[in-house]
């Protein structure tokens, strides 16, 4: 483009010394030659002007921008920062490109969906691998059961257990034990009559205590069996009085919550407690790590799953998809609002780091071909206004 500027510059003098002297027709064509050398030259100041002295001459107000490129940068990084990054914009700029539609359109494919879970699966198998025993202890003691300590659980057990209740879901924990006890008293008749042997008076005879243990075990084992076999027994409808006025007394009983909280707080105080969460807690850690890992485990199968459906929830359900849309939207603007000032920032630091050819020769590169263009229309117009005042100036 430089090229072309300076040709049409080199043809105007061209022009111009072939016309020179002449009248007529080609005095109007000297006269445009003469317009298009002053236009071309003119332009050609003013564009070199911005970015270096014009022919190595320290002309006054030339060299604009390696004299002021410190200037420059922090004009260009308020301007930016006024009128781009500003909350107003870009909240609008968020809610107007519409971030749940599209999230939802893209993982509401299946093969999105999977191909997200696989590339992010590996991510938190290493972040999980990375957690040692002893960080893992560390977390536990100095924060989760000291949180736990110090947290009143007692409604909320209370509450739970009340659900539990209501719903009938210990009816199935029941039913084990009480299988299990009965088979392991079927299994251990020996032990069982031991045990109640064991309890009677030594001065009783030999064969009372034997025909005493005996009952003793054949009713134990009668008694569980009813149980077992009776879903309305008096024994589990007092268990569930007890376990209902548990859960009553929980919620509702300063005196029970206080002991329930005492109890837990000694037990979380142990030892124990801290062994048994760091252990849960690796164990958990290594099996998520090895579901992670399986890319055909039923983790990332599950968790495609629901990937895709989330995304067609985010499609189906306008209110959903309003709401995330808002929250997004409020999430970028408060990182605007605070980090917004910032990130311009890099704009000054980055143009202080050039010097001033650097940075003159940067913003040419960056805008060339529309400052030869001014080249370029100087020539042309600079002709035509040649033209048109010596056209008026032979009428006159």
């Amino acid at each position: 483009m430089q090229a072309v500027a300076l040709g049409l510059l080199l043809l105007a003098a061209a022009v111009y010394a072939l016309t020179f002297g002449q009248d007529g027709a080609l005095g109007y064509v000297n006269a445009a030659a003469e317009a298009s050398m002053v236009g071309a030259v003119a332009d050609w100041f003013a564009v070199t002007a911005l970015f270096r002295h014009p022919l190595g001459l320290p002309i006054p107000h030339t060299a604009l921008i390696p004299r002021r490129k410190q200037q420059l940068g922090r004009s260009l990084e308020s301007f930016v920062t006024e009128n781009f990054l500003t909350a107003e914009i870009v909240r609008d700029r968020v809610l107007d490109a519409e971030p749940a539609r599209r999230a939802g359109t893209w993982i509401g494919r299946p093969e999105n969906a999977a191909r997200v879970v696989r590339r992010a699966a590996p991510t938190l198998a290493r972040g999980l691998d990375g957690l040692q025993e002893d960080e893992v202890r560390a977390i536990v003691e100095q924060a989760v059961l000291p949180r736990l300590a110090n947290e009143s659980l007692a409604p909320v057990v209370g509450h739970v257990l009340e659900r539990v209740l209501d719903d009938r879901a210990h009816t199935v924990v029941v039913d084990l034990v009480i299988v299990e006890t009965h088979d392991w008293l079927v299994d251990n008749a020996d032990t069982v009559t031991e045990l109640v042997t064991d309890r009677l008076p030594e001065w009783s005879p030999r064969f009372v205590e034997r025909g005493v243990s005996r009952r003793v075990y054949r009713e134990f084992v009668r008694f569980v069996a009813e149980i077992r076999d009776d879903p309305h027994h008096r024994a589990r409808a007092a268990a569930d009085e007890l376990l209902r006025r548990l859960a009553r007394d929980l919620q509702h009983d300063p005196r029970t919550r206080a002991r329930a909280d005492e109890l837990k707080r000694r037990i979380l105080a142990g030892r124990a407690a801290a062994d048994a969460a760091t252990s849960l807690t690796l164990s958990v850690r290594e099996a998520l790590t090895a579901a992670l890992r399986d890319e055909r485990g039923a983790l990332q199968e599950r968790a495609s799953v629901l990937l895709a459906d989330l995304g067609a929830r985010l499609l189906a359900d306008d209110a959903l998809r309003a709401r995330v849309d808002e929250r997004t939207a409020e999430a970028v603007t408060s990182l605007v609002d605070t980090y917004g000032a910032e990130l311009t920032t890099v704009i000054t630091h980055t143009i202080d780091q050039w010097d001033g050819d650097e940075a003159a020769r940067r913003l040419e590169l960056m805008v060339g071909r529309d400052l030869q263009f001014i080249r370029i229309n100087g020539t042309v117009v600079g002709g035509l206004a040649g033209l048109l005042i010596h056209a008026l100036s032979e009428l006159l």
